[in-house]
């Protein structure tokens, strides 16, 4: 009887044990996961270590270059982690091997990490540098340590976890499988792959019913698309897209809905209920607003729209906003360099669209400006373009009886007795913001409209996203340089853009140098958008290319490399693309998709 007795409690104990287990493992995840991370990191250090001894021992090329690969898919295995909690470590781990430069004080951060390394052995392996490889070597285990002690110490939230493995798969469409960070092994296959394996394991944890099963399904199916097409310039960016990365992306949004995870909202670019980069709501029009009482409303859109079109903002009273940005010309002016207000010369600067503009933390060629905001009133005041007074214009504004109604609407206030220039700025930027217009044939048919493109589109689109390297600078879906999928930050090239398409001579206009004096921005211009790139020639800040048969030509000539012009700092690589002339064509096809409607 006792021993009866004994037996029923050990199996009692035992069966509340694994009750109790397998609880644990329901209701903490993300702690496994943690574990995980830090293993992987662990992993990614010594895969680092192998080559470093390789390097110090004096390995044959052959071997350097495998080791590297290995490295690299070491790292990509927890990448969907690193970039989502640590993108700061992340910056000196797999940063771009450029130069960053903080528009606020002028710090400058030199460039680090495996896309470094992999310039130094690749296409060959430089000898010469082999001490600055072993450094830069060295360097990254500091960003190992760091990402240990975050992944050891830092609690994780569930909702973190899919909010981080639906980044990741948006990072993959626009930034992995075009050869961003790899651009000269091209492994991009290969890397989405070992990304995507990491994070079937991480979604196993939340995957225990046939819906959530159907989550898993989808990543194996992308995972073995990507093993079967390994050639980079062949690769069929439109149908993995569209047939695999999509999917993924709506049942992690929809696995996250049906265990009614909880998270943290954030005002910021790309709306975290997106399931996809091409939902028609993906992008927050009011992420880059000074604050949260300057979002846009009906009231603050209507006056913005009478004030853009009103030339009492200018100092003569001739010329308004719209003179420049007409709406008919999408928002620009069709002219190479407009006129000066005083009619004795020529503005600066092309003048730019503002459809989407609302799309990038900051504004201007040089990006001097961190709002719409900051832009009209810098627009506005100078005296080369509307040599105005906001001060002036807002007393002007009091006397008119329609405008103090319109602001009354706009921005409410009891016993109103004047208008204020912030207001003016803040109607002007909402009214810009409202310009926003990603409702292409392209956003048609990466929604799902197979007949929206052209064959020849699609062929282009994927020659955009692969051979003709475009998508490394102009990030799908925007096709500017706000970078994807955090969308903090906007980038600058230096391409070397001549004076004319007739003088091969680098244009005088500094750019970015002339607003912070470091080498590294000389000649160095914002990333613009290529949506109704058709809409708006000429091209370039300078006007220099009037069709995109120029444009492509410069970039097919490797830029001002290509030109014959000497240009130390050129972030544009100065390969030839060797595009021939119906890849040519069929990009240019594509870009007309982009036109908004």
């Amino acid at each position: 009887m006792k021993k009866f007795v004994l037996i029923s409690v050990t199996l009692f104990a035992l069966v509340g044990y694994l009750l109790f287990s397998c609880k644990q493992k329901q209701v903490a995840p993300e702690k496994a996961i943690a574990q995980t991370l830090v293993l992987q990191v662990d992993s990614f250090a010594v895969a680092k270590d192998k080559l470093l001894a390789a390097v110090e021992s004096n390995k044959d090329e052959k071997q350097l270059q495998q080791l590297f690969i290995e490295t690299r898919l070491s790292f990509k295995k927890f990448e969907w982690a690193a970039e989502y909690f640590s993108p700061v470590i992340s910056r000196f781990v797999n940063g771009p091997p450029v130069q960053e430069i903080e528009m606020t004080d002028g710090q400058v951060f030199e460039p680090a990490g495996l896309q470094v390394i992999e310039t130094y052995l690749f296409p060959k392996y430089d000898v010469s540098k082999k001490s600055e490889l072993v450094r830069q070597l060295k360097l990254l285990q500091k960003g190992c340590d760091k990402y240990n002690t975050y992944f050891a110490n830092i609690g994780i939230f569930d909702w973190q976890v899919f909010d981080a493995t639906k980044q990741e798969v948006f990072r993959i469409l626009s930034l992995g499988i075009v050869g961003f960070d790899n651009p000269l092994t091209l492994k991009s296959s290969e890397e989405s792959s070992v990304s995507l394996e990491s994070m079937y394991k991480v979604l196993s944890y939340y995957t225990s019913d046939n819906d959530a099963q159907n989550l898993l399904s989808k990543v194996t199916a992308a995972d073995r698309y990507l093993k079967h097409n390994t050639n980079f310039n062949s690769f069929n960016r439109a149908e993995f897209i569209t047939s695999y990365g999509n999917p993924i992306s709506i049942a992690i949004s929809d696995l996250g809905t049906q265990l009614k995870l909880h998270p943290m909202r954030y005002n910021r670019l790309l709306n975290q209920d997106a399931k996809t980069l091409f939902d028609k709501d993906a992008f927050n029009v009011n992420a880059y607003t000074p604050a949260m009482d300057a979002f846009v409303t009906p009231g603050k859109v209507a006056l913005g729209k009478a004030l853009f079109a009103d030339p009492v903002l200018s100092g003569n009273g001739k010329r308004s906003c719209q003179s420049c940005h007409q709406p008919e010309k999408a928002f620009t002016d069709g002219m190479i360099k407009n006129i000066l207000i005083n009619g004795k010369g020529f503005i600066r600067r092309n003048t730019p669209t503002l459809i989407n503009a609302a799309l990038q933390p900051s504004q201007f060629y040089d990006l001097r400006a961190n709002t719409l905001e900051d832009q009209a009133r810098n627009v506005i005041s100078n005296k080369d373009e509307m040599h105005g007074s906001m001060k002036a214009a807002a007393q002007k504004l009091w006397q008119s009886d329609n405008y103090r109604k319109l602001f009354s609407n706009a921005f409410p206030k009891k016993e109103r007795k004047e208008i204020d220039t912030l207001e003016i700025a803040n109607a002007i930027g909402s009214y810009v913001r409202s310009l926003t217009a990603l409702n292409s044939r392209f956003d048609e048919y990466m929604r799902g409209n197979k007949t929206a493109m052209s064959t020849d589109e699609v062929n282009g689109f994927n020659i955009f996203m692969g051979k003709g390297k475009c998508g490394t600078c102009h990030y799908m879906p925007l096709f500017n340089g706000t970078f994807p999928p955090r969308y903090m930050k906007i980038e600058s090239e230096v391409i070397g853009v001549p004076q004319s398409v007739f003088k091969n001579v680098i244009d005088t206009d500094m750019g970015r140098y002339d607003v912070i004096k470091t080498k590294a921005f000389e000649h160095a211009f914002k990333t613009m958008t290529v949506r109704n790139a058709t809409r708006t020639a000429p091209y370039m800040h300078n006007g220099a290319f009037a069709t995109l048969d120029q444009v492509m030509d410069f970039y097919n000539k490797g830029g001002s490399t290509g030109l014959g012009i000497k240009l130390d700092n050129q972030t544009l690589p100065p390969d030839k693309l060797n595009l021939i002339v119906k890849e040519q064509k069929d990009v240019i096809a594509f870009i007309g998709a982009l036109d908004s409607k």
